[in-house]
């Protein structure tokens, strides 16, 4: 299966990239004081700029976006530079690479907000979730309720984090608008209470999401724009009365935009595929664009997913931890390593660059 579709090259926008796996967002806690990304972080995303297209660990737009200790930021000009030199080490490998932006909304802890204050979300309910702090993971804070005249500046902070992107070499962003952070929660009805012009109906609820996209689109190409959703996910404490309706309407707005991708997580992150029924076929036809399909993909449903039309690039997790080299095992069906679950969150290279290539 060398010759598999899911190997061959694909257009998207002015990217060619040189086939069609993607390595997913993996959040590893790993930046330097300052929360800029760092020479062993370019050093992982070298290792693996194998795959047609990187899309980075989530990056908070501001300190009010962040949500987990040692997370790299897009915020500031060290951060900037930080992340110059994973661009710089991917690109000389021959790898393409997009930033995911974040806005983590109420999955944070007062610790990690500025003066100490409660992190922001729609509305005041509490996420029954954790997050990862020095002392490992704990109860996320009581939110408060951002008011109106606020989102301005949220969108704001998207749009500079777009520019700071370019600036950095990116080849493009994401928006991180999937599994319960600050735009999932305004999308969804199980987090999002209000009742002015952000809350109630599905275009309420989705009118967040969207200005941050005609926002960010004065300022990069659509092509170098992808969104990523996750419409039956409950991570982190959302759920949605009628997700095939929401995401629906959601995905036909993006199309309309012409992004360059959607990246859709199917069913439950990190879990079960057949969490919820949804028809993920429908996004597709809907959108019009590239189909990235994410979650719990092994060799065999990777390349029947691009062979049938199903998806025109897949996306690949964990597996991409321990096999930096992850698109040749998939080429040529070899075993795919072990990866080691006690250094995922925060360390050093140890469980992070260390992991051997075939013949090694």
């Amino acid at each position: 299966m060398t010759d598999a579709k899911l190997f061959q090259p694909f257009q998207l926008g002015a990217l060619t990239l040189k086939n069609r796996v993607v390595m997913a967002p993996l959040t590893r806690n790993r930046a330097t004081p300052g929360n800029a990304a760092n020479a062993l972080i370019a050093e992982q995303y070298r290792q693996r700029a194998g795959a047609g297209l990187l899309i980075t660990e989530a990056s908070p737009i501001s300190q009010q976006g962040q949500g987990y200790i040692n997370t790299p930021w897009i915020a500031t000009d060290e951060q900037v530079a930080g992340w110059r030199l994973v661009t710089d080490a991917v690109h000389q490998a021959g790898g393409a690479i997009f930033v995911q932006l974040w806005h983590v909304g109420r999955v944070s802890h007062v610790s990690l907000q500025p003066d100490g204050g409660a992190p922001v979300a729609p509305s005041t309910l509490r996420a029954n979730t954790k997050t990862f702090l020095g002392s490992g993971f704990v109860d996320v804070s009581e939110p408060r309720a951002l008011a109106t005249e606020e989102l301005q500046g949220v969108v704001n902070d998207y749009v500079k984090a777009a520019k700071n992107a370019t600036r950095a070499g990116f080849d493009g962003v994401e928006i991180h608008a999937a599994n319960g952070y600050l735009l999932d929660q305004f999308q969804r009805d199980s987090s999002n209470k209000r009742t002015d012009a952000y809350g109630g109906s599905i275009e309420n609820r989705a009118r967040l999401t969207l200005e941050v996209i005609d926002a960010m689109l004065a300022a990069l190409p659509p092509e170098k724009i992808g969104i990523r959703f996750s419409p039956v996910s409950p991570a982190n404490d959302v759920a949605d009365s009628n997700p095939q309706a929401l995401f629906g309407y959601l995905v036909e707005q993006v199309g309309k935009r012409k992004l360059a991708y959607v990246h859709i997580v199917e069913g439950a992150t990190g879990g079960p595929r057949d969490y919820a029924p949804f028809d993920y076929a429908a996004l597709r036809k809907s959108f019009g664009g590239a189909y990235i399909a994410n979650n719990g993909y092994d060799r065999d449903m990777a390349l029947n997913a691009v062979e049938t039309g199903a998806a025109d690039l897949v996306a690949f997790g964990r597996p991409f931890i321990s096999n930096p080299d992850l698109v040749d095992r998939l080429r040529t069906g070899a075993a795919l390593a072990e990866l080691d679950k006690s250094t995922l969150y925060g360390g050093d290279a140890h469980g992070y660059t260390d992991y051997p290539r075939l013949g090694q």
